[in-house]
């Protein structure tokens, strides 16, 4: 048993867990934090991709009751209306993601245009926080086919590694009518179906890259993003609940700007630059 690759997986799974509800990016972190470890080959993007499992399962155990409650009560209008917005909302970056995540991955998922993404991103949310907010579904029991819809269109920019998923769609959320908690639950009920489709694809279409002895490696990694992933979302939640996100983006900022400054001043050789 390799020590220092299960340490590395330890703290990759943090990264992930930590990350990956926040409006900051888990991909463009892990993209950084495996290029800072040396764990940048195809075994370690499958890695990155797996452990996703860990940070998913923790919104589904935190929100356990209410999407046990969705299961039991298929066939009324409530239920039905949830299932709905989550599918619409689906479709768009599923669609695009199979048609152009081959460039995507590519030309994007270098450390450089995570960085420039940060800091874009960063921008716009301190843009979105400045306009005035006009909420029109309270909760995410309010919502109607045309606010998921929206924020379907706004997750495809998520796409880009560095944008972040989460925030893509809790802005979004935001500038199409959603209450700031209403847009940060529906993320997090989002990133099921997206997460779960996205991972079970790109694990069964790399399984080439998978091997029994690195069983100890996905366990913790996956233990690891489940543990720091619940802390993360139930901190998340309090906190949209009495402040804004431009701390997230001055952070996105700050962050961009030294690995830029990094690459620039060679102080670190960030892979493709």
């Amino acid at each position: 048993m390799d020590w220092l690759i299960l340490f590395k997986a330890f703290l990759l799974g943090i990264v992930e867990g930590l990350t990956e509800f926040l409006p900051i990016s888990s991909t463009g972190h892990l993209i950084l934090a495996g290029d800072l470890l040396d764990f940048t080959d195809e075994r370690a993007q499958v890695f990155t991709v797996a452990i996703q499992l860990g940070a998913i399962l923790a919104v589904c155990w935190e929100y356990r009751a209410r999407l046990i409650n969705v299961v039991r009560e298929i066939g009324t209008q409530q239920a039905n209306r949830f299932v709905l917005n989550l599918f619409i909302a689906f479709l768009p970056a599923a669609i695009l993601g199979l048609l152009f995540i081959k460039i995507i991955k590519h030309y994007l998922f270098h450390p450089l245009p995570v960085a420039l993404a940060l800091v874009i991103g960063g921008v716009i949310i301190l843009w979105a926080e400045r306009r005035e907010h006009q909420i029109e579904a309270e909760q995410v029991e309010d919502m109607n086919w045309k606010h998921a819809l929206k924020i379907g269109c706004a997750q495809c920019l998520a796409l880009i590694p560095g944008t972040s998923r989460s925030g893509a769609t809790i802005i979004g959320g935001l500038l199409f009518g959603l209450s700031r908690k209403a847009a940060a639950e529906f993320s997090f009920f989002l990133a099921i179906p997206v997460m779960f489709a996205a991972t079970f694809y790109d694990v069964y279409k790399h399984r080439e890259f998978l091997h029994s002895d690195d069983l100890g490696m996905f366990i913790v990694g996956s233990i690891a993003a489940f543990i720091s992933a619940l802390i993360a979302i139930r901190g998340f939640i309090r906190y949209v609940s009495h402040h804004d996100f431009t701390p997230f983006a001055w952070y996105r900022i700050g962050f961009g700007l030294i690995i830029l400054l990094t690459a620039y001043s060679g102080v670190i050789e960030w892979s493709g630059s």
